[in-house]
């Protein structure tokens, strides 16, 4: 089945020789006049390594009801496993993604559970798209896609708030199965002197957090990198596009400033490797610009780093008391800055009456970790008599792996409705502001993440795209709404409502800050700044030239305030 395809070939087709800059109206989308027949597909088909895929929601093995289409048992039980979603091309991590709702009010949605009586429908799951195994395989797609003038959307695992793997009658790039790995002892960027070395790992597109950790320990290393039950995120697609963050990044920096080189194809179908020696300035977008927006990315290297013990740090606390809960929050949020400064990493949560976190020290010494801690222990117990029960432990572990494997090592957590918001909380906001902050975390019973200061705001605010509010921050923290399936759109509104009023509340106590683009939703205040920064104006120039055909466009996306609501049209 696979032709050779190389990028000359790409250009000596007739209708591209021309090199048109893009398209001035909309894209064509599956039952469009336009959208190509079978056999054109056919014909791409014959371009590519693999059988082209049609992809369809994750519940639609169980219908119809009455004579299931598929295993509808094998759906039921892996329903909430991140790796067994990202393995089906039509599966997002959050089934919300996968309904599509019309402005009357209807959804098309397909749902696990049958007895609601609704019929199975597309919603939102691409209709066709290519399975990419190689650059070839994405430039074949990609071509098709501009020669066809086609919506599409990159999927890789389906790890997505904003939804930006789906799209309604989209042709979709696959690159969940892209799994190679290479360690290399010796590693030169692409470009760079021959004295620069290091010791890192390259990862392809589809390589998720587990397999990459699985890796890197082989060869007694560790990484930065993300956390999730199951391990299902993707270690190269959308996270380090994003930003990045860690468990371990107060010590070694967010994926950003982790990654040493990436290989991506654009939609001129170049396939280039980028490094701070050549492409410089795409290789800064692609750290921190937002995913789905530049080029489809590869691969990306890494720097892996010693295995090392860690100190493992745990605390709960139940409260009995509203007024002392808000104030223990108010002084949590104060004591991450010592924390995360001295290296700890971790995440936690909260509810009106309860409050716990783990976090993690490479290489901290138990006196060290005591003396570390210790304030907030004692300043806990000091609240006994108001009524604040608290317990605190300190373990050492002999590696990081080894805590990894023992916490995330079951799966679950996904095929949940939801959305999300989430704010950078700065050590301006947290100096002066903790008690107003604290009262909306204790509304919402955020959860709250233990990623930034330390060696994130050591780092050159300049290095890497990423939104300047990374640096000023300690502590991310994030709201969330959730519904029930098959909930009305009036029900779902009302959510989003609840959803926009913590919005709201978090940017008026917290004007300067910003938020995760990877943890937040569709409805944040002024995106370009909240998302990116002052560096918009510098990722959109990038954009524009790296992208021409403005092919990649994604909800919230830089370039996408060009488009209508739905992405299919230019304004």
């Amino acid at each position: 089945m696979l032709n050779s395809f190389t990028v000359l070939s790409v250009f000596a087709l007739g209708r591209l020789a021309g090199g048109w800059p893009y398209h001035t109206g909309c894209r064509c989308i599956y039952s469009d006049p336009c959208w190509p027949d079978a056999a054109t597909f056919a014909d791409l088909e014959s371009q590519v390594s693999q059988s082209l895929v049609y992809p369809v929601p994750t519940a639609s093995a169980c219908y119809p009801p009455a004579n299931p289409s598929g295993n509808c048992s094998e759906v039921i039980q892996n329903w909430t496993d991140g790796n067994w979603r990202s393995s089906i091309p039509g599966s997002m991590e959050a089934p919300n993604f996968e309904a599509f709702e019309f402005k009357n009010g209807t959804i098309s949605a397909c749902y696990l559970n049958t007895a609601l009586g609704v019929l199975c429908e597309q919603g939102n799951v691409p209709v066709i798209g290519v399975d990419a195994r190689t650059p070839e395989d994405i430039q074949a797609a990609i071509n098709f896609a501009i020669q066809y003038n086609l919506k599409l959307v990159v999927k890789n695992t389906g790890h997505d708030y904003l939804g930006r793997s789906a799209a309604r009658g989209a042709f979709v790039v696959w690159t969940h199965n892209m799994k190679n790995i290479t360690y290399d002892s010796t590693f030169v960027p692409l470009g760079a002197p021959l004295n620069e070395t290091y010791q890192a790992v390259t990862l392809g597109a589809g390589v998720q957090w587990h397999e990459a950790y699985d890796a890197v320990n082989q060869y007694d290393r560790m990484m930065v990198g993300g956390a999730s039950l199951g391990g299902s995120v993707g270690a190269a697609g959308g996270w380090l596009q994003g930003g990045g963050h860690s468990a371990l990044s107060p010590t070694y920096g967010l994926g950003v400033d982790n990654a040493i080189e990436i290989t991506v194809v654009t939609s001129t179908r170049e396939y280039l490797t980028v490094n701070d020696y050549q492409y410089s300035d795409l290789f800064w977008a692609l750290r921190g610009g937002g995913g789905g927006t530049y080029g489809i990315v590869t691969s990306v290297t890494y720097r892996t780093y010693e295995s090392l013990p860690v100190a493992f740090y745990t605390f709960q606390a139940n409260v009995t008391n509203t007024t002392i809960m808000k104030e223990l929050t108010a002084r949590m949020l104060q004591f991450q800055t010592n924390l995360t400064d001295d290296g700890w990493g971790g995440y936690g949560g909260l509810t009106n009456t309860s409050i716990g976190f783990f976090a993690i020290a490479p290489n901290m010494s138990a006196e060290a970790a005591n003396a570390s801690t210790q304030p907030w222990i004692e300043y806990a117990s000091s609240l006994q008599s108001q009524g604040v029960s608290s317990v605190a432990e300190i373990y050492l572990v002999p590696s990081w792996y080894e805590l990894y494997t023992s916490i995330y090592n079951t799966s679950g957590g996904n095929g949940v409705d939801q959305m999300i918001t989430s704010r950078l909380l700065s050590r301006d906001t947290i100096a002066n502001r903790s008690r107003d902050v604290a009262e909306i975390l204790v509304d919402c019973e955020a959860a709250f993440n233990m990623v930034a200061g330390g060696k994130v705001s050591q780092i050159d605010p300049e290095s890497a795209g990423v939104n300047l509010a990374w640096r000023k921050a300690v502590v991310e923290a994030t709201c969330t709404v959730y519904w029930d399936e098959g909930a009305s759109s009036k029900e779902i509104e009302g959510e989003i409502f609840q959803l926009k009023a913590w919005i709201k509340s978090l940017h008026d106590v917290s004007p300067n800050d910003g938020a995760y683009f990877n943890e937040a939703s569709l409805f944040e205040i002024d995106w370009q700044t909240t998302f990116f920064g002052s560096h918009y104006s510098q990722l959109k120039a990038i954009k524009d030239k790296y992208d021409p055909y403005r092919l990649f466009v994604v909800a919230e996306g830089v370039g996408s305030e060009e488009w209508d609501k739905d992405l299919i049209c230019r304004l």
